[in-house]
């Protein structure tokens, strides 16, 4: 065929973002990889045993054959562009699962015909029906011995989704042979079957199935649309990912039962190539940040919802400090390739609402900074690396709109540790805490902090997450470390209000010339930190109130002996300078002394992490695991006894984060292996067995204010 002959590639006419999300071993990178096989994104199936995946492509990820960080891949299909984003199943890297929710049109959940409903996928599945965020469920391994249908659709309905959809039919189940056969709603038997399915969740729908007339293959085809649209519905795919079955089902699925991204000509903010929603700013939000070890800068994932982006545009990006004051930074992008486009459309440098973009030029830029204004009530001045839910004292977990990416889904690190260098001195130390605080611009959440002696402090999630940042720093960097064994990580909270000041004296003043006092108040459980001014902002230098609010942020993140202190309010109640003397360090200096006699007088509480748990054990098991369980301070909120399949007792409620680990320890042999055991990070309560009377304990003056 002459060359003016070529067929052109379809215009992309819609976009829509899909996370993949799994527990740990369901198959989730391998169907990612099967995906772009079958579309022709790639020409060769990877495989994640011998690391030749497009998605895990870091040296350790590879090695161990697990998702560690994020990763973006796309496929087309007619004038549909998907954006895969590969997320990690080991609950140790659940923070790198919650950022992906902020920027998804859509998900699918793997689960193994085998292993079938596993912990990971309750806690998974949980947040995305919270969400509402649409989401189809594929049963890989139909191929594999031990596979289930019936009893494993049961058991989606039962532990994760009220109203699953089965879409496929399985032959030859647990063989080499299995088949996964699609069902059209042009079969009069499915049809019904999916229109009883979704009369559960529609009353007109109800309506029609009852009184007639029954709907139509295109009515139900809309119907399931919607449904799995809003989140009331949950269509079921089985195959397998090694063979290809049941993937071109998924496929089909993944383009016409899912929404576009808004933005895009199909999506609710009308034409892509506009500024998306009607001409906004650009708006968007940093979920991923690559930096290759030997290569110049950083490579920004950056999902935008509304406006343009293009080459040579300067951009603001914002996001909370450490102690969390509210940051914002420009720079200007020097490279910007949007994922899936190639040719012209790749070399055009434009991003439009709705799509992912590679950026390159923002030296600052790390996971989570946000493009446009922060999204009403994410409070800015909130410490939102402290208290990471919306409500730290009970088991809830924080909502988020569609198209912000702001909310946190999950709660914070529940574990802390301190690494040190192993080979001694200043030097190694300090190449110690820069790696560290690099690896911090991909995971912020590990927080990290310099200690005295070279020693820094990092938050985790377990100690899987532990082992790869000690592999990272050794294989990336060339840093042996040595990590200290993990504890919980505490907080403190104020209980009662306390007031400080110190003055500059009117005669034969020595010390640091500045005048600062602070009132201290408890604040709403899972607040943050809060500063505000009773001061006029006129009284003292621009510079001066900026160095007394950072400072502020600042001690309560060191908090006292490694604890932060947090959902508490400060407010600056007197000030004072003597000109030309006072320097903003005066008032650096001066803060934490004043901060930290304030919240002597107001007295802290310890609290403890916790964890939300639920618990499945034989029916005969419920004394000896009760009284094991009250032995580890755990507070059993209801047990009932299941409504199906072998009599057992489902248990909820909440333990400490250091009991976690021994329960999974004693828990087999009470149970005679048949507990099935559910936990994840959920708030803080006070430390101690007596929580019900207030623990009042003023903070013992240190040496110096704040370590």
């Amino acid at each position: 065929m002459p060359p003016s002959q070529t067929p052109r590639a379809p215009r992309i006419t819609r976009t829509v973002n899909i996370g993949i999300l799994a527990h740990v071993d369901a198959g989730k990178t391998s169907l990612t990889e099967r995906l772009l096989f079958d579309t022709g994104a790639i020409d060769r199936l990877g495989s994640v045993d011998s690391g030749t995946t497009q998605t895990d492509t870091g040296d350790i990820e590879r090695e161990r054959g697990i998702t560690v960080r994020s990763a973006v891949a796309s496929f087309t299909v007619g004038p549909a562009q998907v954006n895969l984003i590969d997320t990690p199943g080991h609950s140790d890297f659940i923070a790198e699962v919650e950022r992906a929710l902020g920027v998804l049109d859509g998900a699918v959940l793997v689960l193994s015909a085998v292993e079938g409903v596993q912990a990971q996928t309750r806690v998974l599945m949980k947040t995305l029906r919270r969400l509402r965020l649409p989401t189809l469920l594929f049963v890989n391994k139909i191929d594999r011995a031990g596979a289930r249908h019936e009893g494993l659709l049961a058991d989606i309905r039962h532990k994760l989704a009220p109203h699953p959809v089965a879409m496929t039919a399985v032959r030859d189940l647990g063989t080499r042979d299995a088949r996964a056969v699609p069902r059209a709603l042009d079969d009069a038997d499915f049809r019904a079957h999916v229109a009883e399915a979704l009369a559960e969740t529609d009353d007109a729908l109800l309506a029609r199935v009852l009184d007639g007339p029954p709907p139509t293959a295109a009515e139900l085809r809309a119907a399931l649309a919607a449904g799995t649209a809003e989140g009331r519905v949950h269509p079921v795919f089985f195959g397998s990912a090694l063979s290809g079955e049941g993937v071109g089902a998924l496929i089909r699925a993944m383009v016409h039962l899912l929404p576009p991204a808004p933005g895009g000509p199909d999506g609710p903010n009308g034409q892509e190539g506009t500024d998306g929603a009607g001409g906004a700013a650009p708006r968007g939000t940093v979920f991923a940040v690559e930096r290759r070890v030997g290569a110049p800068g950083k490579t920004a994932y950056l999902r935008l919802f509304a406006g343009e982006l293009a080459v040579r545009q300067r951009v603001t990006l914002h996001r909370h400090g450490p102690g969390g004051t509210p940051v914002e930074y420009t720079g200007q992008i020097t490279s910007l390739d949007v994922v899936g486009r190639v040719g012209a459309e790749a070399g055009a440098g434009r991003l439009t609402a709705g799509n992912i973009a590679k950026v390159r030029g923002l030296a600052e830029v790390r996971v989570g900074d946000r493009l446009g204004p922060a999204a009403a009530g994410t409070a800015a001045t909130t410490n939102t690396d402290i208290a990471a839910e919306t409500n730290a004292d009970t088991a809830t977990e924080a909502g988020t709109t569609a198209d912000t990416g702001t909310a946190t889904h999950f709660a914070a690190p529940s574990l802390s540790t301190v690494v040190r260098a192993r080979q001694p001195g200043p030097g190694p130390a300090a190449r110690l805490h820069a790696a560290l605080l690099t690896l911090a611009d991909q995971d912020p959440l590990i927080h990290t902090r310099a200690l005295p002696g070279g020693a820094t402090s990092v938050l985790l999630y377990g100690e899987v997450q532990k082992e790869i940042i000690a592999a990272t720093l050794a294989r990336d960097f060339g840093i042996e470390a040595d990590f200290e064994p993990s504890r919980p990580a505490h907080i403190e909270r104020p209980v009662g209000v306390g007031e400080a000041c110190e003055e500059i004296a009117r005669r034969g003043h020595t010390g640091l010339w500045a005048t600062i006092g602070l009132r201290v108040e408890p604040a709403p459980a899972g607040s943050g930190a809060a500063f505000r001014y009773e001061t006029e902002l006129g009284a003292l230098p621009r510079a001066f109130h900026h160095a007394i609010e950072e400072t502020v942020y600042e001690t309560l993140a060191q908090g006292h002996e490694g604890r932060p202190v947090t959902d508490c309010v400060v407010t600056l109640v007197r000030s004072g300078f003597c000109s030309p003397v006072s320097t903003a360090g005066d008032f650096r200096g001066l803060t934490p002394v004043v901060l930290e006699r304030a919240l002597r007088e107001a007295g802290t509480r310890v609290y403890e992490p916790c964890h939300a748990f639920e618990l499945e054990i034989p029916h005969d098991a419920l004394a000896p695991v009760s009284a094991q369980l009250t032995a580890a301070e755990a507070d059993i909120a209801d047990a009932r006894e299941t409504a199906d399949g072998e009599p057992a007792w489902l248990l909820e409620g909440r333990i400490p984060a250091r009991e976690v680990h021994g329960v999974k320890r004693w828990l087999p042999g009470l149970t005679r292996g048949e507990a099935v055991w559910w936990s994840r990070p959920s708030g803080y309560r006070p430390l101690g067995r007596d929580r019900r009377k207030p623990d009042v304990r003023p903070l013992t003056p240190p040496a110096h204010p704040f370590p």
